[in-house]
């Protein structure tokens, strides 16, 4: 009998389905974000126009990734300025705009932002050690005098990322490892914790394939057992708080990947002996009910000796 080999995991991240521009307005009305549609459909139609006759690496037309990375701006809850250079930001870099022609069209706002991130675009990063990654972090942060230009970066690294398995392995192998030294510790100095996650996971699974399917599997083999279990505990602690007269919100969450590969790799021991990999969150409104929640769960589960932490 012939035995094939398992098929790879899926990405960490999926890859959005290619939006189109109503699904950018929607996004925007969605999270009560004021925007002129006339005025972004006619950065839309520019855009779609000066990228018309380009592809993507996959095949796919190129306007499917400023189309994305407009979306991701809006779902991340930018302003228009934001997105409308978000659907621009490739035109000086990739067509033959040029940034005065950019300012007669919409601005000279608009233009200085696009020309911020096509800038960024262009500082070569050679990796050497920690000291200069953080020189070249600086520099960036230094370099936009906007922190919409970040912004937009940040919208488009992601972007690249959830579609690089399009690129040679070496190129995968370079921007993952820029991705996670970089953008991803950029990402979270501006304190965007999902956009950092999104990253550095993202950077794992081409930089540690065999790492990365390894410790997905062990996680989904966790997750099949531990549905039910996680049920219960948070009936448990719904139950138990509200009896307590505590108001809160609970939620629980797997963490990300590459957080539990670093964890592994620097206390060096297996996941079979990692004891947070799933993590139950209780917001209260105060913080003498966040110590009295605190009180609840003692009495529930008794903490194990050496691991609790108080920050």
């Amino acid at each position: 009998m012939r035995i094939g080999r398992k098929s790879p995991p899926p990405p960490p991240v999926a890859a959005l389905r290619p939006p189109g521009f109503e699904a950018v307005l929607a996004r925007l009305e969605a999270h009560g974000r004021p925007y002129d549609a006339g005025f972004l459909r006619r950065v839309y139609e520019y855009t779609a126009e000066k990228h018309k006759d380009q592809f993507r690496r996959s095949g796919e037309p190129y306007l499917s990734h400023p189309l994305a990375v407009a979306y991701l701006l809006a779902d991340q809850r930018s302003d228009q300025i934001a997105v409308a250079v978000g659907l621009l930001h490739d035109v000086i870099e990739d067509t033959l705009v040029t940034a005065d022609g950019l300012a007669s069209e919409f601005g000279p706002e608009i233009a200085a932002l696009v020309e911020g991130v096509t800038k960024i675009g262009k500082h070569a990063y050679v990796r050497r050690d920690e000291a200069q990654a953080e020189t070249f972090r600086k520099m960036i942060l230094a370099s936009a005098k906007d922190l919409r230009i970040i912004l937009v970066k940040l919208a488009d690294r992601l972007h690249n990322m959830m579609t690089l398995g399009a690129m040679s392995p070496e190129a995968r192998r370079r921007i993952s490892q820029e991705t996670v030294e970089i953008y991803a510790p950029i990402a979270h100095r501006l304190g965007m914790a999902r956009v950092r996650g999104d990253l550095e996971d993202l950077a794992f699974y081409y930089l540690y394939p065999l790492q990365y399917a390894a410790l997905r599997e062990k996680i989904d083999e966790r997750m099949k057992v531990g549905q039910e279990a996680m049920r219960e505990v948070r009936e448990r602690l719904v139950s138990a708080l509200s009896e307590a007269g505590i108001e809160a919100e609970i939620s629980f969450r797997i963490k990300r990947f590459y957080s539990i590969f670093q964890k592994l790799r620097r206390q060096g021991i297996d996941i079979s002996e990692l004891y947070d990999y799933l993590a139950f969150r209780i917001i209260t409104t105060s913080l003498r009910d966040s110590y009295a929640a605190l009180g609840v769960v003692h009495q529930l589960w008794r903490p194990i000796p050496g691991r609790f932490k108080d920050y």
